[in-house]
């Protein structure tokens, strides 16, 4: 028995398809290469992004619920702090990142570089006070 035209595509297309092994999906590989690995492991990749950046115009009620959200998220990330760095390092401009807001990412960084300036003028500033 002859099959239609378009079955007989089908069915030799299944067959093609059982023939050949399956295909092995190449692994996804970062945007950035500076994303580095950390970037596939982390949890929200798998949450809906508007959850870590605000739309436009947010009412801050709505913008501290949805940052307090994002942030639980962060907490149970094994790469939280991997992605903080990322984010205090570019320095990305909005967003959470790292259980971090943006304004709460400007003070680390003010403070960081408060501390270096302090390192840098003390006269006896071993590798000992640098670590603290």
């Amino acid at each position: 028995m002859q099959h239609p035209p378009h079955q007989s595509l089908q069915v030799a297309a299944v067959q093609t398809l059982r023939a050949r092994p399956a295909a092995v999906p190449k692994p996804r590989v970062p945007a950035r290469e500076e994303d580095g690995p950390w970037h596939a492991e982390a949890v929200c990749r798998r949450d809906e992004a508007g959850l870590f950046f605000a739309p436009s115009k947010e009412p801050t009620a709505a913008r501290l619920s949805r940052e307090e959200a994002a942030k639980r998220v962060c907490a149970r990330c094994p790469v939280m702090v991997a992605c903080r760095e990322h984010a205090l390092l570019q320095p990305e401009p909005y967003g959470v990142w790292g259980g971090l807001t943006a304004a709460e990412r400007r003070v680390v960084l003010a403070r960081r570089r408060r501390r270096a300036a302090e390192l840098r003028q003390s006269p006896g500033a071993g590798p000992i006070a640098a670590a603290g």
